[in-house]
């Protein structure tokens, strides 16, 4: 799948090369993601504050459905029945699958600065929220759950003997082990991608700064292999973006230690 500032999204067929419209938007997309709902949905998040719905079954140019937003789309995750949408604004839209035209609640999240990803829980029931700011936010859908939510601070390097004593980075992705549950990833703008216990509220591994920020990550399905862009993420504005920066995607080949649970001490 192919999003880009014409306001349209492709999807390519990897034995041929071929690349197919399937959705379209009146400014550009910002975020798609496929579910095996009616045959294959594709859901597309635009700057024109809206979500649509795409059948990839029957290719069309008008969507199945489509969901007005507060703001801007920024960031957009599915899993099981639950779409959380972040928008500009830090506005959190909340969707359930069986009623994807209607806003099941809406939210501000509970981060001050400016969102940057959103990632569901496996279980459906809650996600994570990262922002510019080097924080992220575990957050329970339903208010009964409320209790359990809490956020914490990640990204940072200490600056010892300074006035100012810390740089702040973006967290650019969250990512959940899809076999371990309650283990997920983030990574940012300092190059570095940690691996974390959500329900243990603890890092599990800290891992070698790559040469570059890190743009965009995900484990495989079975949780074996995790893959990492490093890429320049325009954290600096277009002053960053120097001649030579580093482009490429790496791969860590996942050890069970690092994503297992570790036992209560």
């Amino acid at each position: 799948m192919r999003l880009g500032m014409d306001n349209s999204a492709r999807m390519f067929d990897i034995r041929t090369g071929a690349a197919e419209q399937v959705a379209a938007h009146a400014l550009p997309i910002k975020s798609v993601k496929w579910v095996d709902i009616a045959g294959g949905m594709l859901i597309t998040g635009s700057w024109d504050k809206t979500v649509k719905y795409w059948s990839t079954s029957t290719i069309s140019p008008n969507p199945m459905g489509s969901l007005d937003l507060p703001e801007r789309v920024y960031a957009m995750d599915v899993s099981q029945q639950l779409l959380v949408i972040a928008t500009a604004e830090r506005h959190i839209c909340i969707v359930h699958l069986q009623q994807p035209s209607i806003i099941y609640k809406k939210t501000i999240s509970p981060l001050k600065w400016q969102t940057r990803t959103i990632a569901c829980f496996p279980e459906g029931d809650g996600y994570a929220v990262g922002s510019i700011e080097g924080r992220v936010a575990m957050q329970w859908v339903e208010d009964k759950d409320q209790a359990k939510s809490y956020s914490f601070k990640c990204h940072r390097k200490d600056l010892p003997n300074t006035r100012d004593g810390t740089n702040v980075y973006s967290v650019n992705t969250v990512n959940f082990h899809l076999q371990q549950g309650s283990t997920f990833s983030t990574s940012g703008s300092d190059g570095n991608f940690c691996f974390w216990d959500r329900d243990q509220r603890m890092r599990l591994k800290t891992f070698d700064t790559a040469p570059g920020p890190i743009a965009c990550t995900a484990f495989n399905r079975s949780g074996t292999m995790f893959a990492y862009a490093v890429s320049y993420d325009w954290s600096k504005g277009y002053a960053g973006m120097t001649p030579g920066h580093v482009n490429k995607v790496m791969f860590h080949m996942v050890k069970e230690d690092e994503v297992k649970r570790k036992p209560k001490k």
